[in-house]
């Protein structure tokens, strides 16, 4: 049986998702600047007492809310895979890429198509496609080919976010399922294998 405790903060983080679903609805209506606490408790249905109780201003509740989301990012990448298991791009598949379905399950919240969005995601969310490579990959080129593999590493990460900004930007247009089709087929023709390290 849950503890007062456990309820208590069950309670307050369903509180802040409240805020911060809140935050991203509004941002999508009139953008980021023009948003005030009196807006995010009015669309949360709290009073402004609750939200204090939880940030300062609407600033730690952005920045609360873009690490959360960012962090998800990092933590889905690995869903389908165990720490030194290496497989190779011949054999990718739809569930190799779980960092698609949740940007997909998430779209709400990657306003990057706003001319207002979250500040830093802009910036932030490539660098945590970059961090992902970096410190969750290793990567076998075709045929070996000697590279240098930081670089290596920032040309793919970048060129990938470059997509699913594309894909973003196009409201979506492509499936899930069609969207990861044309990544394997671009990740075919420079990566042989993929080890996940993990976190």
């Amino acid at each position: 049986m849950e503890n007062n405790k456990t309820i208590s903060s069950k309670r307050q983080n369903r509180t802040k998702e409240h805020f911060k679903l809140a935050l991203i609805e509004l941002i999508k209506r009139n953008g980021y600047h023009s948003v005030s606490v009196k807006d995010i408790v009015n669309q949360a249905s709290y009073n402004r007492s609750t939200f204090y109780v939880h940030y300062q201003d609407k600033i730690q509740l952005a920045e609360d809310l873009l690490e959360s989301m960012l962090k998800g990012l990092e933590n889905s990448v690995g869903k389908p895979y165990i720490p030194g298991q290496k497989f190779y791009t011949t054999k990718l598949n739809t569930p190799s890429f779980n960092i698609i379905s949740y940007i997909y399950e998430n779209r709400n919240f990657f306003l990057i198509k706003y001319d207002e969005p979250l500040p830093g995601l802009h910036t932030r969310f490539p660098q945590t496609i970059l961090k992902i490579y970096q410190e969750q990959f290793n990567f076998q080129t075709i045929n070996n080919i000697p590279v240098n593999m930081d670089y290596f590493k920032r040309y793919t990460a970048f060129g990938f976010y470059g997509l699913i900004l594309n894909w973003i930007n196009s409201d979506f247009k492509e499936s899930q399922e069609e969207f990861i089709e044309e990544v394997i087929a671009l990740t075919k023709t420079h990566i042989y294998s993929i080890e996940y390290i993990g976190e």
